[in-house]
């Protein structure tokens, strides 16, 4: 939703959202994502387990729910690529969102990373996550395609082929804890399945 259209009803949720996430955060950080319980959250957060409840319905939940929008942002950065790019490169672009959001946009993006690399629930639902955007994509480079000019079997595979490009990347970035640039790192996993017939 366009922050410009968001009730002030809307605007306090999600501050109250984000200030809950980021004091789970710090708690799953001190200790364990699988160790800390609602109970622990709502304590932390100094609200009832029910209050904490009606803003997040599962642990995965709180740490995650920040990248909800990137699926619909990279479709849209997908659709308005030039139409001569070819795929690849269109995709490329179209995670582009992706690696700002995480880069500049999140605090803590390292650190919450971390977090879900280290917990197998975690990286399980962020990959249910990411499998969740890849209609999206395949819609959007269905539309921006020539007609006739890939099947759509070949559209699926490349949008499959550059969201697992993708987490390749973050986990590459992850694992040297952040000391190179995020949008390099993508170049060069996106780089390895360059097509050779350009």
């Amino acid at each position: 939703m366009n922050a410009s259209r968001m009730s002030t009803r809307d605007i306090g949720r999600s501050a109250i959202r984000e200030e809950l996430a980021r004091v789970a955060l710090d708690l799953f950080c001190r200790r364990s994502f699988e160790s800390v319980t609602f109970e622990d959250l709502a304590a932390t957060a100094g609200v009832s387990r029910a209050t904490f409840l009606r803003y997040f319905g599962s642990k995965e939940e709180v740490v995650l729910f920040a990248f909800d929008p990137l699926g619909d942002r990279m479709a849209e950065a997908l659709r308005v690529r030039p139409a001569d790019e070819d795929d690849w490169a269109a995709l490329r672009r179209a995670v582009d969102p992706v690696v700002a959001f995480v880069a500049r946009e999140l605090p803590d993006g390292l650190t919450l990373l971390d977090l879900v690399h280290r917990s197998p629930a975690l990286c399980t639902r962020f990959r249910e996550k990411q499998a969740n955007w890849r209609p999206h994509l395949v819609r959007s480079l269905t539309e921006r395609s020539r007609t006739g000019q890939s099947s759509p079997l070949i559209l699926h595979a490349r949008v499959a082929a550059a969201m697992e490009c993708l987490m390749a990347a973050v986990e590459h970035w992850v694992a040297i804890e952040a000391r190179l640039d995020l949008g390099s790192v993508v170049d060069d996993a996106f780089g390895a399945l360059m097509p050779t017939d350009r």
